[in-house]
């Protein structure tokens, strides 16, 4: 792909990727895919890419075996977002998933934090854990929505205020 090319994907799809983009992409390079196939091809590769942290799987089977009512809130599209969950096998380890895409709420948007609770079975002024990477969808979405919050660093430094 030329570089101007590679820059202007790069770009479009560096904060969030939804089918939408791939119909800008396509007709900004002149692709001759059609978008859905353009899609795909982005989702499997992201489906390829993704891990698991070392001890996440264990870490969450764990917890359940503790009782704790598990649910995952991501920003993000739908697709995407549960196919990473498949190919990492967390699926089945959440009492509820919801996805931004999904609910039409994003992170650090109240709604998404009590669409995740309900699809836990759960109000959200039960109150809880989030535990995230990103101090302000993240950290501070959760703080504001009244639950406790974790960081996940994966190497960086807090810059954001107080931890």
């Amino acid at each position: 792909m030329p570089d101007q090319a590679a820059a202007l994907v790069t770009a479009r799809l560096r904060d969030r990727a939804y089918p939408e983009d791939f119909d800008y992409l396509r007709d900004v390079l002149r692709l001759a895919e059609g978008t859905e196939d353009l899609w795909r091809e982005y989702v499997d590769g992201v489906t390829r890419s993704v891990r698991c942290f070392p001890g996440v799987l264990d870490g969450l089977q764990g917890l359940r075996r503790e009782g704790w009512t598990l649910g995952i809130a991501t920003n993000g599209a739908v697709d995407i977002q549960r196919a990473k969950l498949d190919v990492t096998g967390l699926t089945g380890l959440f009492d509820g998933v919801t996805i931004s895409e999904g609910v039409g709420a994003r992170k650090p948007e109240r709604a998404l934090f009590d669409a995740a609770a309900a699809a836990c079975g759960v109000p959200l002024s039960a109150g809880g854990w989030l535990v995230g990477d990103n101090p302000t969808t993240d950290i501070a979405g959760a703080q504001a929505a009244g639950l406790r919050a974790a960081w996940v660093a994966g190497g960086r430094e807090w810059t954001d205020g107080p931890p």
